[in-house]
């Protein structure tokens, strides 16, 4: 049996990308799973296609913490428990130099992409350590580590998601948590499509199919909650890794 039978899986950012991807892969793999995000049509859409025994379709705004609690409390009153989160949800935007970009986008991408984290951590850790442990997962990206012009406030919420992942290992890892990021690469979605239409860093100049498709990611993911994660507890993954691409079962 895969890992995944009859394990919940709450995903962020659910309704396209890496999180359709993600919430698609786990229920192929036999768990259930809850579908978050913001666009209700879309992830009530996926929801239908895996069955509504197995999927549950929750709107919601990861920047409001009381929606995010609200989201993981609906998921285990649902399902009886939660083994996996998945923090996928993130934006691009504002794209620009530190200079000029505007300081409500700013915040407001901070508050998607680092404290939307945080809300998933802080309202999924205490379910998860009564129940006797789970597994959190965020998707990361080299821009955690290394600045990229025109990403200051990617750059910088995913170097601060990066050490919540940390964070939560050191002060978790012996109540069960199993805390790990996956930085997947450059990932076919729409993000990329707004990074190709800013024109900025090399990184705009990529070709479309210099992209991994979100399968892989979703793939990576499922793979990390299973037992290959016991040994990555509190790092990053990097899926531009051959090593890592070749475990997971993506490249012979």
């Amino acid at each position: 049996m895969d890992a995944m039978t009859d394990k919940v899986v709450l995903v962020t950012g659910a309704s396209r990308g890496i999180g359709a991807a993600a919430a698609r892969e786990f229920a192929d793999r036999g768990a259930r799973v809850a579908l978050v995000a913001r666009s209700r049509d879309d992830i009530a859409g996926i929801a239908g296609e895996i069955g509504a025994d197995r999927a549950l379709a929750i709107p919601c705004d990861i920047t409001r913490f009381w929606e995010v609690r609200a989201a993981v409390d609906a998921t285990v009153e649902t399902f009886g428990r939660l083994d996996v989160l998945i923090n996928n949800a993130g934006v691009i935007a504002p794209i620009g130099h530190l200079a000029d970009t505007d300081p409500d986008a700013w915040g407001h991408a901070i508050d998607t992409n680092l404290k939307g984290v945080y809300h998933g951590m802080r309202a999924a850790m205490p379910r998860m350590i009564d129940q006797g442990g789970g597994t959190i997962l965020t998707i990361s990206s080299g821009a955690a580590s290394k600045p990229v012009e025109g990403w200051s406030q990617y750059c910088a919420a995913k170097a601060g998601a990066a050490m919540l992942t940390r964070v939560a290992d050191e002060e978790a890892r012996d109540r069960g948590i199993r805390a790990i990021g996956l930085s997947p690469g450059t990932v076919a979605t729409e993000m990329q499509k707004e990074i190709k239409s800013s024109g900025i860093n090399p990184i705009s100049q990529l070709d479309w199919s210099d992209h991994i498709p979100p399968d892989w990611a979703a793939k990576a993911l499922a793979w990390l909650a299973g037992p290959a994660g016991d040994d990555r507890l509190g790092t990053e993954v990097s899926l531009r890794d051959e090593d890592v691409r070749r475990a997971v079962g993506l490249i012979d």
